[in-house]
């Protein structure tokens, strides 16, 4: 039988020699070359191809892990044995991870070596009983944590489909003014939760998204809006939020059936960037032949930027309550706004300043030529009314 052809790569001198000297003295083993760092054990691998490679873990040239990917690259039938002073976890677990047969601590005994080398070049493993323990310990932690996050998930799909089942969840509904006639012409659908733990609905809709049920949750919620739908007065709109992956799914469709579109104003929401614009934009197009109107939420902030509205060619801008906030004192988001508001006007799309909260806000912006608003100050989310007038509120 030939002798098994081993490659040492260590940058220690002593621990070279010392593993050269037994690997020389054993008649079943053959010296295939020595290395300093993992740039000589990948080259030393290319040219050789030993049976097995001794790899130290934290040798100069990218360390063991490094060595032992590029060497089962260039020598596939090798088998690498990580050899280390290091016995923590994450050190043990690279090495393995990078395709290492076994990890072997320096100072295991010379007769222990030689039967690593002997079962790795069968392909069989090999692990230091001093190592094992962390390695073990590793694993445990990491199936505890798979099942940990296993378990939630599966609590937030229960909680989730109990919502989409019926259970739990309201719509509310805050008005959106014209600020020169004051008078309510929309507003806007807001869903409420009601299941414990409390949780705030944006947190409920990235949970959804989390489980894959963002879609259906959604279209509940929209289905809830549009029954209430006949009981807004008829010169009104129904404002709606959706997410862009929503907008763009054949179900929304289905969900629709019905509705009287030229009511409805949709709502492009979510902070996040669109991936595929042109799949929505022919959504959006197929909503705005039906007669709805499109707004894009929360400009000024997070992925909301100019470019996704040139995209979007909206109907309606909504500023983000970011921009709103203490914008009568604010000479920053005053510029904002205003660069917002000429944009909008320019291209014949209306403006919705979200978030008002004081007078100040208030008289600031109509003071900009911002036409439509809502927010606290004008009136809160709730029930629908019968009749809003802005001159009845606390801000009237």
């Amino acid at each position: 039988m030939d002798p098994i052809r081993v490659l040492i790569a260590d940058d220690e001198t002593e621990v070279r020699e010392a593993l050269a000297d037994l690997i020389l003295s054993e008649p079943s083993l053959e010296l295939a070359g020595v290395a300093r760092d993992a740039n000589e054990a990948v080259e030393l691998a290319r040219v050789s191809h030993p049976d097995v490679a001794l790899i130290d873990v934290k040798m100069p040239g990218g360390g063991g892990a490094r060595a032992t990917r590029e060497i089962l690259e260039l020598s596939p039938h090798t088998h690498v044995l990580a050899l280390s002073a290091y016995e923590d976890r994450r050190t043990v677990l690279q090495m393995l991870g990078a395709g290492a047969a076994g990890y072997l601590v320096k100072g295991t005994v010379p007769e222990d070596i030689v039967r690593a080398i002997t079962r790795a070049s069968r392909g069989q493993t090999s692990v230091s009983s001093e190592v094992m323990e962390s390695v073990v310990h590793e694993l445990t932690a990491q199936l505890r944590r798979e099942e940990l996050i296993s378990e939630e998930r599966r609590e937030k799909m229960a909680r989730i489909r109990r919502v989409i089942a019926g259970e739990g969840l309201t719509m509310a509904y805050q008005p959106i003014f014209d600020l020169r006639e004051r008078v309510v012409i929309g507003y806007e659908a807001l869903a409420r939760f009601h299941l414990e733990p409390p949780r705030t609905p944006d947190v409920w809709f990235s949970e959804a998204e989390e489980v894959g049920l963002a879609i259906e949750l959604q279209r509940v919620a929209l289905a809830m809006a549009l029954a209430d739908a006949e009981r807004i007065a008829p010169e009104a709109y129904l404002s709606l939020n959706v997410s862009h992956r929503t907008a763009a799914s054949p179900p929304l469709l289905e969900t629709l059936r019905g509705a009287s579109m030229n009511r409805l104003v949709f709502e492009i929401t979510e902070h996040e960037p669109v991936d595929d614009y042109e799949t929505l934009m022919v959504a959006l197009d197929r909503l705005r032949a039906r007669g709805a109107r499109i707004a894009i939420d929360d400009a000024g902030a997070g992925f909301s930027s100019l470019r996704h509205t040139l995209l979007l060619n909206p109907d309606i801008v909504k500023l983000d309550i970011s921009l709103t906030r203490d914008i009568d004192i604010d000479r920053g988001r005053r510029a904002l706004a205003t660069a917002l508001i000429s944009f909008a006007e320019a291209m014949d799309m209306d403006i919705v300043a979200e978030g008002i909260e004081t007078p100040s806000e208030l008289d600031t912006l109509v003071a900009l030529g911002v036409r439509f608003g809502q927010g606290f100050f004008l009136a809160r989310p709730g029930p629908l009314p019968g009749t809003v007038d802005l001159a009845s509120t606390p801000g009237g």
